[in-house]
């Protein structure tokens, strides 16, 4: 855990557009539909108005940048507007007819939200054909022009279109020029595609992507290759260029280490003798490999039952500027660690001292043989941090949980309390928090979930009010439901919030309203539906990340597939609610394009606390796969950080942070290859904290080299104008994977 205003205004074209001063005239709401004629009326707009167009929306002519002649029409304005358009009807010529105009698009945003685009209906069959696909290009197509043949004396409907969100700062609109109809058309004609029709690299490497054409009437025909919409110190190339409409060429993309981080929608250009057509291929960029990462923890351990040197699955808590983190220190491959190591930043992040928790374990004075899934919170009331840990004893049992607790800063630890369990039963997966409201009826309260393993995962929770030195009886929400991972938040009020996994299978939550006497009855998050990852990586399943804003709104992301058809790869997605109950439409966290080929996995979600609503400053640290399709041999792993300034309605261009890592880096367990089924991200001065498990090539003979590591100082919740998406949603594959998690310790 772990601590909709406007979007971001983006300074695009507007400026200068503003500063060349558009002259337009004649706006109409909406104008009498001219009659069909065998000819276009006011087709190259010299009247200086819109005569014989039927308008709708914002319409006007303008003398800027007419593609001939004096006008041209422009549809949409400088500013924000909504759906425009202009309409002529007419009847195709008798011989050989075809209709022509050319357009050029003023862009700044996406094509998901704004877009130049045109439609033919032929009223005669009563069929309609997109002939101006949608279209979008910052911060200008340039003129380009679209043909189209017709059927002989069958009546038209021509549509001209320019859809803008009304969103400030980035007014889209669209010029139309030059629309004629002649009885005669170019007899060679062709199409172009790419595939892939996006790629995502690091900047200083490059990305391809095979261009095709095909002839689509008349012959062949010689056309030439271009690439425009370029990063800043990229570069494009192509294999054959020019190429004989048929046949294929290789575009090569190559950045620079300057090429800055971002999505860049490339416009790749085939210029024929006859027609003229486009394509896009969309590059990510995600960096020069990250920010600088500083190591923060060793295993220090090395006893035989272990894999060394290796740390897995931190989780961090923040108050102020410290910042205490707890995660296994020698990985055992059947479960749990040789013990649990704590780490302590006093100045946001930007230093840190660290050891090992006492009493748990035989490498640290303690009796059980390992110890698993260490949380962190924080105590204001009684000025106590704590870490929860799930012992595990000699025959593989995990016993309860236990609490170790600090007075002075999260720099020296007691020996731990029993919270819950230790009964001869089994459990798992326990998550710890504390009431830090002073105005809350129930400040100072702190509460653990967990799930007992011997009972099915049935859901559990146990409350302190004396800084976790004893813990109340466990006990079971009403309905009795099982899962695990549950990550409880408490609200200004006092209401205790749990998200939890239902086995994999859904994203639950239910709530106390009175400082855990009681615990209510489930309301579902979401169903999940979840690729899994490939390499053999143990991936967490689908577990919830959950945060809370300063006003109570809670957020709660997981990885799913839902979004890209077919389930091929996840992406992290995030739902949220302002009492537990009603949990808005599950959004897509925008890291790359849903064709990018990659797969997102073990998000770790934090949430500053000073802010809330749509200012809520909301930072994303995740694991991912460039490739979802590999192998254990083949898979590169990378940890990536995205951020929003605005609640999580636009983010920012995703960013790499460390990586890439091999399966041989990391250690090894009975459920798969292991950095940790969950991580998290706390926030400190408007910047995401977050320790991360990396694994690099092992030097002086060890087996591993898999630490803690940390970006000093975390990085800036700066969001951007990636707006997160609810759709389209995609229907699971014929035999969609249904998790049922086993105790994931």
């Amino acid at each position: 855990m772990r601590h909709h205003s406007p979007r971001p205004l983006r300074n695009r074209l507007l400026a200068v557009v503003a500063a060349v001063g558009l002259t337009f005239l004649g706006t109409a709401a909406l104008s009498a539909p001219a009659q069909a004629a065998t000819s276009i009326t006011n087709g190259g707009f010299e009247a200086g108005n819109l005569s014989g167009w039927t308008t709708s929306g914002v319409t006007s002519v303008t003398t800027t940048n007419p593609h001939s002649g004096t006008y041209a029409a422009m549809v949409g304005s400088t500013n924000p507007s909504n759906t425009s358009s202009i309409t002529q009807s007419f009847t195709a010529p008798a011989t050989s007819p075809s209709l022509s105009f050319w357009y050029d698009v003023v862009c700044p945003d996406t094509v998901q939200y704004d877009w130049a685009t045109a439609t033919l209906k032929d009223t005669t069959t009563n069929t309609t054909t997109t002939v101006l696909p949608k279209t979008c290009v910052n911060p200008s197509s340039g003129w380009k022009q679209v043909t189209k043949t017709l059927t002989a004396n069958d009546n038209y409907t021509l549509t001209l279109t320019s859809k803008d969100d009304n969103y400030p700062g980035d007014p889209t609109y669209t010029l139309y020029d030059d629309v004629t109809l002649s009885g005669g058309v170019p007899s060679n004609d062709f199409s172009i595609t790419d595939s892939p029709a996006s790629a995502s690299v690091n900047a200083g490497s490059s990305a391809t992507s095979t261009i095709s054409t095909a002839v689509t009437s008349g012959s062949a025909q010689s056309v030439t290759l271009s690439a425009s919409g370029l990063p800043s110190g990229a570069s494009a190339s192509f294999s054959a260029n020019p190429i004989t409409a048929g046949g294929s060429s290789t575009l090569t993309v190559a950045t620079s280490s300057s090429t800055p981080s971002g999505s860049y929608p490339i416009t790749i250009t085939g210029a024929g003798a006859s027609a003229t057509h486009t394509t896009t291929f969309t590059l990510t960029v995600n960096g020069t490999g990250g920010p600088t990462l500083q190591k923060v923890s060793t295993d220090p351990y090395t006893d035989t039952d272990a894999q060394h040197a290796t740390e897995v699955e931190p989780d961090t808590f923040a108050y102020g500027n410290t910042v205490v983190a707890a995660f296994q220190v020698g990985r055992v491959y059947g479960g749990g660690s040789s013990n649990l190591g704590w780490a302590t930043s006093t100045d946001g992040g930007t230093t840190w001292t660290n050891g090992f928790l006492p009493g748990i374990t035989v490498n640290q004075g303690g009796s059980y043989a390992q110890v698993s899934d260490a949380s962190v919170a924080y105590d204001v009331k009684h000025n106590t941090w704590m870490v929860a840990g799930l012992p595990i004893d000699s025959s593989g049992n995990a016993a309860g949980i236990l609490v170790n607790r600090s007075t002075n800063g999260g720099t020296t630890w007691t020996n731990p309390v029993n919270a819950i369990g230790f009964d001869g039963q089994g459990y798992d997966k326990q998550w710890i928090v504390c009431d830090d409201t002073s105005t809350s009826p129930y400040y100072g309260n702190c509460y653990i979930e967990a799930d007992n393993t011997s009972a099915g995962n049935a859901e559990l929770m146990a409350t302190s009010t004396d800084g976790g030195q004893t813990w109340g009886a466990a006990k079971n929400p009403s309905g009795s439901p099982d899962g695990l991972g549950g990550q409880p938040v408490v609200q200004p009020n006092g209401t205790v919030i749990v998200p939890f996994s239902t086995n994999g299978s859904a994203i639950e939550a239910f709530t106390s309203t009175n400082g855990g006497s009681s615990w209510g009855s489930v309301n579902t998050i979401s169903s999940v539906q979840v690729h899994t990852a490939n390499g053999s990586l143990r991936d967490g399943s689908g577990l919830p990340s959950a945060e809370i804003d300063a006003s109570g709104k809670v957020y709660v992301a997981w990885q799913d597939c839902r979004f890209r058809s077919g389930c091929p790869g996840n992406d992290i997605v995030m739902s949220t609610s302002t009492n537990g109950t009603t949990w808005s439409a599950v959004t897509r966290i925008p890291i790359d394009a849903t064709t990018s080929g990659t797969d997102h996995f073990i998000p770790g979600l934090g949430v500053d606390h000073a802010t809330s609503g749509s200012t809520a400053k909301l930072g994303l640290y995740y694991y991912a796969y460039s490739n979802a399709n590999c192998t254990v041999s083949t898979c590169q792993m990378s940890v990536g950080y995205i951020s929003s300034a605005d609640g999580g309605t636009t983010w920012s261009a995703a960013q790499t942070v460390a990586g890439p890592m091999t399966m041989a880096q990391i250690a090894s367990t009975s459920q798969g290859y292991m950095v940790g089924d969950y991580i998290s991200c706390s926030v400190v001065n408007g910047k995401g904290v977050a320790l991360l498990a990396v694994g690099k090539a092992p030097t002086n003979g060890q087996a591993f080299d898999e630490g803690m590591w940390t970006v000093g100082g975390g990085l800036a919740m700066r969001g951007g104008p990636i707006r997160a998406t609810t759709g389209p949603v995609f229907a699971a594959p014929q035999h969609p994977r249904t998790p049922a998690l086993r105790a994931l310790h």
